[in-house]
């Protein structure tokens, strides 16, 4: 599935990345000539920030024990149909990145029932922007109830690797970010394509949100379409679509809830 583009014409593509780049504290990494378009963002100023592992902007959250949960059909590289469960659980759990204290966000994904990936993604919140910077996770896939790999897993200052900014704290149509910067590994990186929308889901109807496409140069002609909304988050994840959402409705991994 593919965004809706924004059409603009050349000069205000050019405002529009430099505002961009002002916002993101950075401006090396906008192209200048008009003919060109912005690049995607890769420094972010982090000296500048005062990080806390819990705390919310208005589409990402980083309160413990807070659970999305969506489900959808995907079509795997055979063309058969697969039932696809997502559940994302912010742990009462800290993870040291470094200097870094962050957030441990879980997400646990399941195909026509059975496991297949557990990570363990490390975020933390930028004051003041509010910004939620995205530090790093621990991969374990599965095949048949057993871990066969870790492939995708990496942290901010190793190998190479940076924190890439998840979620800004002022959504600016048109930004254009990597939201991961693990050379190799992963590399993910968004663009804002639209806001304002009204989205309907099984959990309910939401209005201000948001939409990202999010690409990776390391599969080029890979593209996933993500909707955030405020006060939920998350809603839709490249056709897996909201379903429940709350404070503790699934279980949970107790373990430290320390700031």
């Amino acid at each position: 599935m593919f965004p809706r583009r924004m059409i603009v014409f050349p000069t205000l593509t050019l405002i529009v990345g430099l505002a961009v780049a002002i916002y993101l504290g950075v401006t090396s990494n906008i192209a200048v000539a008009q003919d060109e378009e912005p690049e995607f963002t890769t420094d972010f100023r982090l000296e500048d920030c005062k990080f806390h592992s819990k705390g919310e902007n208005p589409y990402f959250f980083l309160k413990p024990k807070y659970q999305l949960k969506l489900v959808g059909v995907e079509e795997n590289d055979e063309g058969e149909l697969e039932e696809i469960l997502l559940v994302i659980t912010v742990l009462n759990e800290t993870e040291d990145v470094g200097s870094v204290k962050t957030r441990v966000i879980e997400e646990r994904e399941w195909v026509d029932g059975e496991l297949v990936e557990v990570s363990r993604n490390f975020f933390v919140l930028c004051k003041p922007t509010n910004a939620v910077y995205y530090f790093g996770e621990d991969v374990d896939i599965f095949e048949d109830g057993e871990v066969v790999s870790h492939e995708g897993a990496w942290q901010a200052g190793k190998d190479g690797s940076r924190a890439g900014l998840i979620m800004p704290g002022t959504f600016l149509l048109g930004a254009r970010y990597f939201q991961e910067v693990a050379p190799d590994v992963a590399m993910d990186r968004a663009e804002h394509t639209e806001m304002g929308l009204n989205v309907a889901t099984l959990a309910g109807n939401f209005a201000g949100c948001v939409e990202l496409s999010e690409t990776t140069p390391l599969v080029p002609d890979e593209e996933s379409i993500k909707r955030y909304c405020p006060g939920v988050g998350l809603v839709f994840d490249n056709g897996l679509e909201l379903v429940d959402f709350g404070v503790g409705i699934f279980d949970v991994n107790d373990t430290d809830d320390s700031e």
